[in-house]
C-alpha cells in the first residue's frame, strides 16, 4: 500500500512491538503530527463485553480536566427559573416548544449538546428520530438529563466528553488536541481522575438519598444505573413504588428493586441477575 512522505517519516519514529505507557505515546504523537491545523486526539478503547446485551452497554460522560479544546455549543430545554439559570452558566439556545419547532421545520442543528431538565422530556422526545442518530438526545447516564441545568451546562463547557460503546465493541472519546502537549494530554487520560469522577457521582447520589437510611447505598447504586429521577420523581415523572413503600416504613422491597429490568419494555434476564445481585449484596436488613 502507497503512504505518503509524512506517514512514512512518523512511522519510522515508532517501534510496532513496543507497547508505550501513555505520555511516551502521547509524546509521540505530539511529536510526529504534521497537520496543518490543530489536531484531535482521540482514545480507542475495545472492550471484552458484547454490546447486543443490555447489561452490557457502557455509556457515561467525563470532564477532562484541561478541557477538549473546542467550545460546545449547548441547546437547552427547560422553562421558568431553570431557564434562566441556564442562560446565566451559558447556554447558547434556551427555549422550550418553540426550539422544537425550530428544529422540526427548520432542520436547525446549530449545536452540540442538547440538555433537558427532567419535565421537559415529554417535549423533547417527540424529537427522537431526529436527535438520536446524530447522537445528541439528552440521557440521564450521560448527565444530560437532569434538574440542575445550570451545572449541566458549565460541565459541559468546561469540557464534558461522553463516550459510549459501539456495534463492534470500541469506545471513541476525543480527549485532546495535539497543541495540548504531552503533559495536558496525559492528565486527560488520568486513571485517578476517572476514579475520582466515578466516586464523585455516586457521591452525588448519595446525597440524594442520603435521608433513607442504611438503604442509601443500595439506592444510590440503583439510582447511578437507571437516573435518579426514575426512582425519585420529578416534574411529570411519578415517586417509584420502591421509594414509596421505603418511605411508608415497608423495607419489603426485593420485588421493586427487581423490577427496574427492563431494556425498551422488555424483561431483560441479564439485567433481572445484576438486580438480583446488586440487592444481595447491598441490602442491609
Amino acid at each position: 500500500m502507497f503512504r505518503g512522505k509524512k506517514y512514512q517519516d512518523a512511522a519510522k519514529q515508532i517501534e510496532k512491538n513496543t507497547q508505550y505507557d501513555a505520555a511516551e505515546g502521547f509524546g509521540l504523537i505530539c511529536k510526529t503530527a504534521s497537520a496543518k491545523f490543530d489536531e484531535t486526539v482521540e482514545l480507542h478503547v475495545k472492550l471484552g463485553v458484547d454490546s447486543r446485551h443490555a447489561d452490557q452497554q457502557v455509556r457515561g460522560a467525563i470532564v477532562l480536566p484541561n478541557g477538549t479544546g473546542k467550545t460546545a455549543r449547548v441547546l437547552v430545554f427547560a422553562k421558568g427559573d431553570k431557564a434562566d439559570a441556564a442562560r446565566e452558566a451559558g447556554a447558547d439556545y434556551v427555549g422550550e416548544m418553540d426550539m422544537v419547532e425550530k428544529i422540526q421545520k427548520e432542520n436547525w442543528f446549530d449545536f452540540d449538546v442538547v440538555v433537558a431538565s427532567p419535565d421537559m422530556m415529554g417535549v423533547v422526545g417527540r424529537l427522537g428520530k431526529l436527535l438520536g442518530p446524530k447522537g445528541l438526545m439528552p440521557s440521564p447516564k450521560a448527565g444530560t438529563v437532569t434538574p440542575d441545568v445550570a451545572k449541566a451546562v458549565k460541565e459541559v463547557k468546561a469540557g464534558k466528553v461522553e463516550y459510549r460503546l459501539d456495534k463492534t465493541n470500541i469506545i471513541h472519546c476525543p480527549i485532546g488536541k495535539v497543541s495540548f502537549g504531552a503533559e495536558k494530554l496525559t492528565e486527560n487520560l488520568s486513571e485517578a481522575q476517572a476514579d475520582s469522577l466515578l466516586r464523585c457521582d455516586l457521591e452525588r447520589c448519595l446525597k440524594v438519598f442520603r435521608k433513607y437510611g442504611k438503604d442509601s447505598l443500595l439506592l444510590s447504586l440503583l439510582g447511578f444505573n437507571v437516573g435518579c429521577y426514575r426512582l425519585i420523581g420529578n416534574g411529570k415523572i411519578p415517586k417509584s413504588r420502591l421509594i414509596q413503600k421505603l418511605e411508608s416504613g415497608d423495607r419489603d422491597i426485593y420485588r421493586e428493586y427487581i423490577s427496574f429490568r427492563c431494556y425498551q419494555g422488555k424483561v431483560i434476564p441479564s439485567i433481572e441477575r445484576r438486580r438480583k445481585e446488586e440487592f444481595e449484596l447491598f441490602y442491609i436488613p
